[in-house]
C-alpha cells in the first residue's frame, strides 16, 4: 500500500517504486521519472536526493511575459522554453509551422484579441488559401498549427496573462487515408524476391514486413540490439533527416539519431524462429548498423525508400511507400487474430485506440458469417 501523501508503492516483486516529477511540458503537464530501491528508507533517500534534479529545466525558463503583450513576443518566449525540453525534431517542427504559418498572420495581434472567432476564421484561411502556392493547406497541418496556438496560450495563462479564447473544438476534418497494405500474392513475391537476393539492405526491408518498424526505427537500428539468445529486437532510436536551424540557409540539413516519436514507441519486440535462424546464418557475429554492417556509417530514410521502389520492380509488385510493409505486417496479425493489446505495444502506439481505429475493420466475409448467426433469431420462412 502506498504511505499516505506520497507517490511511493510496494511492487508485487518485493521492491519499492517512487514516483517524482523530473520536469514539465511547454503546457506545464508533469512529465513522471521512476525509482526503486529494495527498502523504503533507500528510496525515500534516492526520492529527496534526486529532487533537486526535477527543477533543473525549470529554472532554465525564461522571465514570466507581461500581461500586455503581442502574440509574436509571446511565441518567442515560449518556443524558447520549450527548445531545452523537446526533441530537436518536434523543435524544428513547431518553429517551421510558426514562421511558415502562423506569425505571418497573427505575429502582431494583441493576445487578448486572439477571440475564438479570429482563430476559427485563421484557420479556415489556412484551409483554404494558406501556403506558398495559395491553394489551402491540408487539414492536419491546420490543426497541428491550431494545437500550437492552444499550447502558447496555455503557456501564457500559466504566467497569469487572461486568455480570451483557446480555439477549443475548432478543428478541421481529416479525410482518412486508405492504408496501403500489400496482397498475400504480392506479400510471397517480396519475400521470395528479399530472400534470393539477400543482404543487409533487403534484411531490413523483410525485419519491417515481420516486426512493423517504421523506416526510421530500421535505419538507426544497430546489430547490438537484436537478441538472438532471447529472439528479440530493442527500438529505441530513430534516424531522420532534419531542418538545420544553426545554418543560415534554410535548406541546409542534417541527420538526426535520437528516442522516437513517444516513449510508447521504446519497446522490446519478439522475433519469429524463422527470421532468427536467417540471422544466425547468414548475418553472424555483425556489429554497427544493421543496413550497413558499419559502426559510422549508416543509411537515411530516403536511400532506404528508393531502394524499396527498386525492390518492388524487381519483385513484381505494385509501387508501394515504405510504409505499406508497417501496415501489412499490422494487418495480418489483425488477420490471424492477434490480440490487439500485444500488437498495438509491438507497433508503438500510445493506446489501443489508434491501433483498433487503424487496423480492425473486419472485412465483408466475417461481417456475412457474424450476421449469418442471427438466422435462426430472424427466420423469415417457416
Amino acid at each position: 500500500m502506498p504511505r499516505k501523501g506520497e507517490n511511493i508503492y510496494k511492487r508485487k516483486d518485493g521492491r519499492w517504486e517512487g514516483r517524482y516529477i523530473k520536469d514539465r511540458t511547454p503546457d506545464g503537464k508533469a512529465i513522471y521519472g521512476y525509482l526503486y530501491a529494495r527498502s523504503y528508507r533507500d528510496l525515500k533517500a534516492k526520492m529527496i536526493a534526486n529532487k533537486p534534479k526535477a527543477t533543473i529545466s525549470e529554472k532554465k525558463e525564461t522571465v514570466a511575459p507581461e500581461k500586455n503583450i503581442m502574440f509574436g513576443e509571446l511565441a518567442d518566449m515560449w518556443l524558447n522554453t520549450a527548445k531545452i525540453k523537446i526533441k530537436e525534431s518536434t523543435y524544428v517542427k513547431y518553429n517551421n509551422l510558426l514562421n511558415a504559418y502562423i506569425l505571418p498572420e497573427l505575429k502582431d495581434l494583441h493576445i487578448q484579441d486572439l477571440s475564438y472567432s479570429r482563430i476559427e476564421e485563421f484557420a479556415n484561411k489556412l484551409l483554404t488559401c494558406g501556403g506558398k502556392k495559395k491553394t489551402g493547406l491540408s487539414a492536419k497541418t491546420v490543426n497541428d498549427s491550431i494545437s500550437l496556438i492552444r499550447t502558447i496560450l496555455r503557456y501564457a495563462q500559466n504566467h497569469g496573462i487572461p486568455i480570451n479564447s483557446f480555439g477549443n473544438g475548432i478543428a478541421m476534418k481529416c479525410q482518412a487515408k486508405e492504408l496501403c497494405v500489400l496482397s498475400l500474392s504480392e506479400q510471397k513475391n517480396l519475400c521470395g524476391y528479399l530472400m534470393e537476393n539477400m543482404d543487409s539492405k533487403n534484411l531490413g526491408i523483410l525485419i519491417c514486413l515481420l516486426t512493423g518498424l517504421r523506416i526510421g526505427e530500421i535505419c538507426a537500428l544497430r546489430w547490438e540490439d537484436i537478441s538472438l539468445s532471447e529472439k528479440s529486437l530493442y527500438v529505441h532510436s530513430t534516424l531522420q533527416r532534419i531542418q538545420d536551424l544553426s545554418d543560415d540557409n534554410p535548406r541546409k540539413t542534417k541527420i538526426s539519431i535520437s528516442s522516437p516519436k513517444s516513449q510508447c514507441s521504446i519497446r522490446t519486440i519478439p522475433l519469429t524462429d524463422d527470421i532468427v535462424s536467417l540471422i544466425f546464418t547468414v548475418f553472424p557475429n555483425q556489429s554497427g548498423f544493421v543496413l550497413t554492417g558499419d559502426d559510422k556509417c549508416f543509411v537515411e530514410p530516403r536511400s532506404m525508400q528508393n531502394h524499396f521502389k527498386s525492390v518492388c520492380i524487381a519483385a513484381s509488385i505494385s509501387k508501394v511507400n515504405f510504409h505499406a510493409l508497417r501496415h501489412t505486417f499490422a494487418t495480418r496479425c489483425i488477420e490471424v487474430g492477434f490480440d490487439v493489446k500485444s500488437l498495438s505495444e509491438i507497433l508503438g502506439h500510445a493506446n489501443v485506440t489508434i491501433t483498433m481505429n487503424r487496423y480492425v475493420h473486419p472485412s465483408m466475409d466475417v461481417k456475412r458469417e457474424n450476421m449469418s448467426k442471427l438466422a435462426d433469431l430472424f427466420a423469415v420462412n417457416n
